[in-house]
């Protein structure tokens, strides 16, 4: 069966695109699977393995895009795994939230008092026996 340079083209770049974004989709489902089991080592060493793959495969992509683009069943999965990665940010950003939310809560006088905070507020009436603007 003979096929065109372009669709030999087309088929190496699918060969080149394959393993960087399987790297990825693995990272992926290896951080979420960390975050799942509350292991703070397994968690740091998943994010570095996803941050390294993630900034290989976009590099290879962007390349690909360069030199004439990107097969559209890998652009798909590309962004199913941008996806994902927006969704874990937001997932660790609302567990980050409500841990902090708990220390505060526990802990009311952790740190320093904020100037706007209400620690800050009440600290400042406390010493003036009234409010400044």
């Amino acid at each position: 069966m003979l096929t065109s340079p372009e669709e030999m083209q087309a088929l190496q770049r699918v060969a080149d695109l394959e393993p960087p974004l399987t790297a990825l989709e693995d990272c992926l489902t290896g951080l979420a699977q960390a975050l799942c089991s509350n292991d703070p080592l397994s968690i740091e060493l998943q994010a570095s393995a996803l941050h390294r793959a993630l900034a290989h495969a976009v590099t290879r992509f962007a390349q690909a895009a360069r030199e004439g683009g990107v097969p559209g069943v890998l652009r798909h999965r590309l962004a199913l795994a941008s996806g994902r990665v927006a969704a874990q940010r937001e997932a660790l950003a609302r567990a980050t939230a409500a841990l902090d939310r708990a220390i505060d809560v526990l802990l009311p006088e952790h740190g320093s008092p904020g100037v706007y905070g209400v620690g800050g507020a009440a600290e400042r009436r406390a010493r003036s026996g009234q409010l400044q603007a």
